[in-house]
């Protein structure tokens, strides 16, 4: 496809998604005749203002997929990185330009309607009930928090304050998922008794120590602001902008940068809740003969969980869900030909009666054997959300114009909340591994977390046969940060 049919494309795709909600939506909002696809000015006061809070990598991208919708301005940028923030300074050269998220909302709050907030996972939380508490709409990247507790009062208080809130894993909003929906719904694979997960990341260092060697804060990095609620520490070459995701003061290492687009699809399909137990084996480095070594600091370099999920109406029993990362696959399903395709990343969903099977972010989804998707006619049952994957940036806008609980949203809090909930219980039985207890004759240690299957309490948010492991349900924020509640 050329580029300017591709242009052209993406703008039909865009204008027919607004025509779509905003019908859906008739009587709650008035939208202009420029966004409906007509001719005529779309009024700046017509806008959904919108600040972004860490702006530079997939911030830039999202606040380019928003903006894309047609109905948002970026008005505000704001990031602790002066380097990352320049290429969106570039794009939006009217939008004020702050450092500090506080200050962007004190001074700003009357002026802003929504805001999108793409810094390191560890800072999620923090800005976004602090804006929510504003009345602020917010769209939050993924994972949407670092502790199963933000996830928690996050969900809370989109509901309290009652704004529009959206995750950023976009295949929620996808087709791939909503097949997979209208088959398992139409009986296709009958039960499903088993699903596995994986990916290839981590795409960044893990399994590694601290760095002893102190290095210099680079001038346009504000490094304080950068750590806000972490532990502080000394500035160290090759964490920003990307190596932090292996870090546990700061990432939430490969599920937690790949489970919302990877756990997303059977969690939305078969109706999942909080996982009852869960029970993993992580790759580990050794530095001699039979002496692992121990880096409590950072996540491991691959990793094998699995999950027990409460039966629901669409499984055989209490459900199986692996998780596998660092490069570890299931085993390639004999229903698929030895030279077909089995990704880097991907779900496979195993049932009764057959399988199915997609790729990250639910796309390209797929019956075992392929041979069986030319013959399948199974009707499109399950309601798609207009512009797929780009229209989860867009419906977000629209949704936070219409106002709260007038468009539904594909990962809104109260969805997008028990989701991640799912993905940081699962690194809670990595973070076990590595809870170490000193031996009755004092010399060394055990690790008892890497024997046991981890029992999860959800409607008292704990960890109940291992209690050393609930200090990660909630961190200890630094001095001077908070949650606000």
């Amino acid at each position: 496809m050329d580029q300017q049919k591709q242009t052209n494309t993406t703008k039909n795709s865009r204008r027919d998604f607004i025509k779509t909600t905003a019908m859906a939506t008739a009587g709650v909002m008035i939208l202009p005749r420029h966004v409906l696809g007509g001719k005529g000015f779309l009024a700046p006061s017509d806008k959904l203002i919108v600040a972004g809070i860490g702006v530079g990598g997939k911030g830039q991208s999202d606040l380019a997929e928003i903006y894309k919708g047609g109905i948002s301005e970026i008005a505000y940028l704001c990031d602790v990185d002066d380097r990352r923030a320049e290429n969106s300074r570039k794009s939006f050269p009217k939008a004020k330009y702050y450092k500090d998220y506080r200050e962007l909302l004190e001074r700003e709050n009357k002026n802003i309607d929504g805001v999108v907030v793409s810094t390191p996972d560890h800072n999620h939380a923090m800005i976004a009930m602090a804006a929510m508490q504003l009345g602020k709409h917010v769209y939050v990247q993924k994972p949407l928090t670092h502790d199963i507790y933000e996830a928690r009062k996050l969900a809370e208080a989109a509901k309290r304050y009652k704004v529009v809130t959206q995750m950023g894993n976009q295949g929620a909003s996808g087709d791939g998922v909503r097949r997979l929906q209208d088959w398992c719904n139409a009986g296709l694979i009958g039960k499903v008794h088993t699903v596995h997960c994986w990916t290839n990341r981590p795409a960044w260092p893990q399994g590694i120590h601290w760095p002893t060697k102190k290095a210099d804060i680079p001038r346009a990095l504000d490094w304080d602001l950068w750590l806000g609620s972490a532990p502080y520490k000394d500035y160290v070459d090759n964490l920003v902008p990307f190596n932090w995701r292996g870090w546990w003061d700061y990432g939430t290492g490969a599920i937690g940068d790949m489970g919302a687009h990877l756990v997303e699809p059977p969690v939305t399909v078969l109706g999942l809740d909080n996982p009852l137990d869960v029970q993993c084996s992580v790759g580990t480095t050794y530095v001699g003969e039979f002496k692992r070594d121990y880096y409590p600091e950072s996540c491991p370099p691959s990793s094998h969980i699995i999950m027990t999920f409460k039966e629901t109406d669409k499984t055989a029993g209490n459900l199986t869900l692996h998780w596998m990362d660092g490069g570890i696959k299931p085993m390639r399903p004999p229903e698929l030909g030895p030279n077909e395709r089995f990704g880097d990343n991907g779900v496979l969903f195993e049932g009764t009666k057959g399988k199915m099977m997609c790729g990250v972010y639910g796309q390209d989804p797929q019956l075992l054997p392929l041979s069986r998707n030319k013959e399948d006619k199974t009707p499109k049952t399950t309601p798609l959300v207009p512009g797929g994957v780009d229209g989860h940036y867009w419906q977000w806008a629209i949704a936070a114009r219409a106002g709260y609980g007038k468009v539904k949203l594909a990962s809104d809090f109260a969805i997008a909340g028990p989701l991640t909930e799912t993905l940081l219980i699962a690194n809670l039985s990595i973070r076990g591994t590595d809870i170490r207890v000193p031996k009755q004759n004092g010399k060394g240690f055990l690790f008892p977390g890497r024997d046991i299957k981890i029992l999860w309490d959800k409607a008292n948010m704990r960890v109940t046969n291992f209690d050393e492991i609930n200090q990660f349900v909630k961190r200890a924020y630094r001095q001077g940060w908070s949650l606000g509640v």
